[in-house]
């Protein structure tokens, strides 16, 4: 198994972050196999989602709406709401396993590799890209 692990600057509000260029440099030139992306965080996930066209501000738009950021979480240090960031990998998952093939990610027409952090307490997040040979 080849893996690496990279730096992202998500900034210090919510966001949805597209990862597709580099997942998709991290596999160039492998052949077939697997990439597994995983997000070592308890405050940050991984989608499989459109950007550009609203999608990615939806996704957020919809975490608000279930897990809004009031004083309602038991987990409350950090900003305020910050106890509801440590439930949104319930919803959504920290990684995501995908085929490769040919050395190129087998995603969809309109899908896009995303971090999704709803954490603005901390900036730069790191993501694993790990590939499978197979």
């Amino acid at each position: 198994m080849h893996t690496e692990v990279i730096t992202v600057r998500t900034g210090g509000r919510a966001t949805v972050r597209d990862i597709t260029g580099e997942a998709a440099a991290f596999v160039d030139g492998q052949g077939d196999g697997l990439l597994h992306v995983f997000v070592p965080h308890a405050t940050a996930g991984v989608a499989i989602i459109e950007t550009g066209a609203g999608s990615d501000d939806d996704l957020l738009t919809a975490l608000d709406a279930v897990l809004p950021t009031d004083d309602r979480w038991r987990h409350r240090h950090g900003a305020k709401g910050h106890g509801r960031d440590h439930v949104v990998p319930a919803f959504v998952a920290p990684y995501a396993s995908l085929p490769v093939i040919a050395g190129r990610i087998a995603l969809g027409t309109w899908q896009s590799i995303c971090l999704v952090d709803t954490n603005g307490d901390n900036p730069t997040r790191e993501v694993r890209l790990s590939f499978l040979p197979g």
